[in-house]
């Protein structure tokens, strides 16, 4: 029987990428995956425009949440959704195409095989395009000190395009979650692996957003770096 995905899509002011990416996610998957938009109260009108777009379409769903929360609890919250809706795998992804949909069924025949696959920048054939020699240390180093600091063998520890068999993100206690921002993503693989799930890296290409402002900044860098010792000192 053929799996149904969900792919959880975070939006905040994503009114510009939001009909273009669901039209790209939807267009090249199967009619078993669906979108669920989750949307942090937009004040750009992300959030009506979702709902628009999903009166049109089946596949396309949308989660309302009130405020801006923080990239963690948004797709906890997508996930959360996901379960009671019976979807088997999970994937996160970006709204700004940074994260490409040609690169989904690539992940999801992948998600076949083990218990989560990560989209990688950092094995080989993967990379990033449009991207300042800053921005390249920063984001390959961060990885390079977590993989370090945690042992464990994830090349793309801070990379937000993975998917999950719900078996994994059910046997994590959501509820325990303490990373809100980018640091969720470390936490979350970090939690997979110790519970000794198979996993895969896959290499994609990362593009610098088409449209819209980037929400990185230097406050998540630094919170993302400090969580990597509380993980190890926890575990």
């Amino acid at each position: 029987m053929e799996h149904r995905a969900l792919i959880v899509i975070p939006t905040y002011n994503e009114i510009e990428n939001l009909k273009p990416i669901t039209d790209a996610v939807l267009g090249i998957t199967p009619e078993t995956v669906h979108v669920l938009v989750v949307d942090d109260g937009s004040p750009d009108g992300t959030g009506k425009l979702a709902d628009e777009l999903a009166t049109k379409n089946s596949r396309l769903h949308v989660l309302h949440r009130t405020q801006k929360q923080g990239l963690g609890p948004a797709y906890i919250a997508g996930f959360r959704w996901g379960f009671q809706n019976n979807y088997d795998q999970l994937v996160e992804m970006d709204a700004d195409f940074s994260h490409h949909p040609r690169f989904l069924p690539v992940m999801l025949e992948h998600l076949k095989k083990n218990d989560f696959v990560l989209g990688s920048r950092y094995v080989p054939g993967g990379g990033t395009v449009n991207w300042g020699i800053l921005r390249k240390i920063i984001s390959r180093g961060g990885s390079a000190y977590a993989r370090f600091v945690l042992g464990v063998p994830v090349r793309d520890f801070t990379g937000g395009f993975n998917g999950w068999n719900r078996k994994v993100l059910e046997s994590i206690d959501l509820d325990t979650m303490e990373s809100g921002g980018y640091s969720f993503q470390i936490e979350l693989k970090y939690r997979a692996y110790r519970k000794g799930f198979r996993f895969k890296e896959f290499p994609i290409i990362f593009e610098d957003r088409r449209v819209g402002k980037s929400k990185m900044s230097s406050k998540i860098v630094v919170e993302a770096l400090s969580m990597v010792p509380k993980l190890k000192f926890k575990a």
